[in-house]
């Protein structure tokens, strides 16, 4: 049973481990400057985020677009800048991860 236990609890640490190294990524690309997982700082929390784009299938494709080039008008008066300097792949990895929050 100690056995069984100890599994499930590594099983758990290594599924936190991605929701934790984006979490990482998104503060290595300085994304966490104007948001939050669970609040709105500048920008729209992630969770916030999420919540308005559950169920559209055009959703990440949108936000991998917006991330890279920029935005404005979707979330109030203050402009998204664009973030030319992340690579397609980051965005990608940290859209999906915003979007599974």
């Amino acid at each position: 049973m100690k056995k069984l236990l100890v599994s499930l609890a590594a099983l758990g640490l290594f599924a936190a481990a991605p929701a934790f190294a984006n979490l990482q990524l998104a503060q290595k690309s300085n994304c966490m400057s104007c948001h939050a997982v669970d609040k709105k700082l500048v920008g729209p929390g992630y969770k916030e985020v999420a919540a308005k784009y559950k169920g559209d299938k055009t959703a990440e494709a949108k936000l991998v677009e917006k991330v890279k080039k920029g935005g404005a008008g979707v979330w109030g008066p203050i402009p998204m800048p664009a973030n030319a300097q992340v690579s397609d792949a980051d965005v990608k990895t940290l859209v999906k991860w915003v979007l599974a929050q």
